[in-house]
């Protein structure tokens, strides 16, 4: 066996050092656009949107600084504010089960032992990738007092709807019924693939034991999948509460305030009337707002998800 001396590992260690120096430096010049990205368009703009909500910040004009002003303001005097809030957690309270629950019957319905499931898959996952402006055009048509669903019922049974959109308490039901339309079938590609993951073994077993029907499903088929639920549960949530699209093309917010969400009341306070620092503080209390709610998500958890057979 050869020995090497110290002074012939020195040069080697050198080297190496050397080489790993050009290797940093080589992956940060890799890295160097992303973090710019990453600093100029997020970084900056989280940073000023904190700076703004602690000003009086018009659109024209001079600023002035008054602490936390606005967030007292949208506390305790703004009316739209409350509603806003309570709009955002009814279409979530409403959205979020509603649209479990459809995108995971589907899934189970569209199983493996299914002849041209892929086809049905693509059929439901349509309406995710269409245009938002088509897929309310569409709802629109079918909801007017003389759209299809009146003329169906009309003619069918003699029986004539209310004005869904026009109606206080109907207008976020119809806000929510065609945003699980069109959002049912990404949360279904994800059950999908989970239910094709599940462990034939133990499913073989529960059969063996006897598990059948809404047994099977609830004490053998749910707790398999409830990694697949807890993260469909929390990203449905966060979007939920981010919802503006659909209540903005379908109702603008009406009847009155009726389907104003929080996104909406941020955006007409920073582009309607102008009031940048009061919607900064409103953005930040809706960020607050889902940081918490996720947060007792992945509390709660620990309790009811399994990620070990």
């Amino acid at each position: 066996m050869t020995s090497i001396s110290v002074a012939e590992a020195a040069p080697r260690r050198r080297g190496r050092g050397e080489l790993g120096k050009a290797e940093s430096r080589q992956a940060l010049g890799f890295i160097t656009p992303a973090l710019a990205g990453l600093t100029v368009f997020t970084v900056v703009p989280v940073v000023l949107s904190v700076a703004m909500s602690l000003f009086d910040w018009p659109a024209w004009g001079d600023r002035e600084f008054i602490g936390f002003g606005n967030y007292v303001d949208l506390f305790t005097s703004h009316p739209d504010f409350w509603p806003a809030l309570r709009n955002s957690a009814v279409f979530t309270l409403l959205f979020v089960p509603l649209n479990l629950v459809v995108s995971l019957g589907l899934a189970l319905l569209l199983g493996p032992r299914i002849r041209g499931r892929a086809a049905f898959r693509v059929l439901f996952f349509i309406p995710v990738v269409t245009p938002m402006v088509a897929n309310v055009l569409v709802w629109r048509m079918l909801l007017q007092p003389n759209g299809l669903f009146n003329g169906v019922t009309t003619a069918a049974f003699d029986l004539t709807l209310p004005s869904f959109l026009n109606h206080p308490q109907w207008a976020m039901v119809m806000v929510v019924i065609m945003s699980v339309w069109q959002g049912m079938g990404y949360n279904m590609l994800i059950f999908c693939a989970a239910i094709e993951q599940l462990p034939e073994s133990v499913l073989e077993a529960a059969r063996i034991d006897g598990a059948r029907g809404a047994q099977m499903f609830f004490r053998v088929t749910l707790p398999l999948l409830s990694p697949a639920v807890f993260f469909t549960t929390v990203m449905t949530m966060i979007s939920s509460m981010q919802v503006f699209a659909q209540p903005q093309l379908l109702t603008g917010g009406g009847p009155g305030n009726a389907t104003l969400p929080m996104v909406m009341f941020i955006y007409e306070q920073a582009f309607t009337f102008q009031q940048m620092g009061l919607a900064a503080a409103a953005a930040w209390v809706l960020f607050a707002v889902i940081i918490g709610l996720t947060a007792l998500q992945f509390r709660a958890q620990r309790r009811w998800v399994h990620y070990e057979v």
